[in-house]
């Protein structure tokens, strides 16, 4: 069991979610959302002026007063009629996500939501029963409007959950097995549950776990083909990061230099003055990519312990304030941003493939053992090339779009969602050019008559490929086999 913080670095919130661990609030955090749900109906006696979403219709709606006496159905058509989404299901384990971040959002006490509705949400994350969840239909802007009604649609007693042993079953039909009612929702609670980044920032968040693996890997992989393709140890010397010491880049280059010392392969002449750049520039490129990251990273963490729902109460100061803090920019700009950052990985590994099977440096074309009868690694290396070439096309900025709806007053959207979707598909794509990679970087060791390097040595120790290079499997059980040793 595990009790929810106020505050969550990235990397411990990522940890929570891939736990097993069932999460609580603590009295603390009971009490802040208690109060604030507490206090709203206070403040809207006294308020003279409508409150947006409160006791008002939405968006272009805005404007139209709602009777006392059918607030409660404000909130109910407010998760029916946002609950608008279509294309392909998200990931259960990403709905658990949302589930997750829904509530920490919540817990800042500034949503005025009953601490019993959060408990609901508690009790789905908990006992694994994920609301079915389709992943289209956000714009990205005034909160991920559709996939977060789905989510909470059972709350109402409405939608379906899925859960990993019982399969999908109408929430109704889940609610009565545990003797649990449906929720009425009081004023302001759909509007809280809807609004807010929480699509998008689990994307994100898994695109931070995914990453933190490529990372560790990319490096690893590139000195292996570099060693196995005799390559020159200069282009990593500290004086060269020295005079343009990027961080990223200072730190690759002493990673590959670190990783090849005491290589057998050192030994060998260098057959090139110089290495093609996918060889030469490794820390400059792969170096970018993790500052890149790095900045993500950071505006992710900084989204994670934010309020992004709309309107937000301040207790303290006797106010509620319309804004638009569920707007998705700042996730949309640094998806996008991740996306060609982990796409440039990728690229820049498909051209040591390429090199790795050209046929230079005493290694055989295509890496095949018997060129003509056997193939090799040929059309490996068509495969990376085509994930390279769809990570080009999704590397198209999704930020850079916006439409128009609700008649015209949510005029600038962010297109976060769409950011988000691709850049886990991209993501899905470096780690099989990087598997490829590692896959002819392997066969391409097993043609020199010494070792690599000592970790390179023990990962192609757990590759485990046929000594006498033949190949017995189909490639592309060679490929998943080397995305589980890299990735798992």
């Amino acid at each position: 069991m595990a009790i929810l913080k106020s505050h969550y670095p990235l990397e411990e919130l990522a940890a929570l979610w891939k736990s097993a661990d069932t999460v609580e609030l603590s009295a603390t955090t009971q009490e802040k959302i208690r109060s604030a749900a507490q206090w709203l109906p206070q403040y809207l006696q006294q308020a003279e002026a409508p409150v947006y979403g409160v006791n008002t219709g939405f968006g272009s709606l805005q404007n139209v007063r709602v009777p006392d006496s059918e607030l409660r159905d404000l909130q109910y058509n407010l998760l029916i009629t946002h609950a608008a989404g279509f294309g392909p299901l998200m990931d259960s384990d990403l709905v658990r996500l949302m589930l997750l971040l829904k509530v920490l959002n919540i817990s800042h006490g500034h949503s005025a939501v009953r601490l019993e509705v959060v408990d609901r949400l508690l009790w789905f994350y908990n006992h694994g029963y994920t609301p079915v969840v389709h992943s289209q239909g956000s714009l990205g802007a005034s909160g991920d409007l559709a996939p977060l009604a789905e989510m909470c649609l059972p709350l109402l007693g409405q939608g379906l959950l899925h859960h990993s042993s019982e399969g999908t079953q109408p929430a109704d039909v889940v609610l009565k097995a545990h003797g649990l009612h449906a929720l009425v929702l009081e004023p302001k609670e759909a509007l809280a549950l809807i609004n807010g980044t929480q699509f998008m920032l689990a994307h994100a968040v898994q695109v931070y776990h995914s990453a933190q693996a490529i990372l560790k890997q990319t490096t690893q992989v590139a000195a292996i083909s570099a060693d196995v393709y005799l390559c020159r140890r200069e282009p990593f010397f500290p004086q060269l990061h020295a005079v343009r010491p990027h961080k990223g880049q200072v730190a690759v280059a002493a990673q590959m230099l670190e990783l090849l010392k005491g290589s057998p392969l050192e030994a060998l002449p260098r057959p090139a003055v110089q290495d093609p750049y996918s060889f030469r520039c490794i820390p400059q490129v792969h170096g970018a990519s993790v500052d890149a990251l790095n900045y993500c990273f950071g505006v992710w963490e900084t989204e994670l312990n934010s309020v992004t729902d709309n309107p937000i109460v301040f207790e303290e100061d006797n106010l509620i304030l319309s804004g638009g803090n569920f707007h998705g920019q700042p996730l949309a700009l640094t998806l996008d941003y991740a996306a060609m950052a982990l796409a440039e990985l990728a690229s820049i590994s498909e051209r040591r493939i390429y090199l790795l099977i050209s046929g230079q440096r005493g290694l055989p074309p295509f890496l095949s053992p018997n060129p003509g009868t056997d193939s090799g690694y040929m059309i490996a290396q068509y495969s990376a090339a085509a994930a390279v070439s769809q990570n080009k096309q999704l590397c198209t900025p999704a930020s850079v779009d916006s439409i128009v709806s609700s008649n015209g007053q949510e005029d600038h959207v962010s297109m976060g969602a769409n950011a988000a979707i691709k850049c886990l598909q991209v993501l899905a794509n470096v780690k099989q050019v990087l598997a490829t990679e590692f896959l002819c970087a392997a066969q391409a060791a097993s043609f020199r008559d010494v070792a690599v390097f000592a970790s390179g040595q023990s990962l192609l120790q757990a590759l485990s490929l046929p000594q006498d290079a033949h190949f017995h499997d189909p490639m592309w059980v060679l490929e998943e086999r080397a995305a589980k040793v890299l990735f798992g």
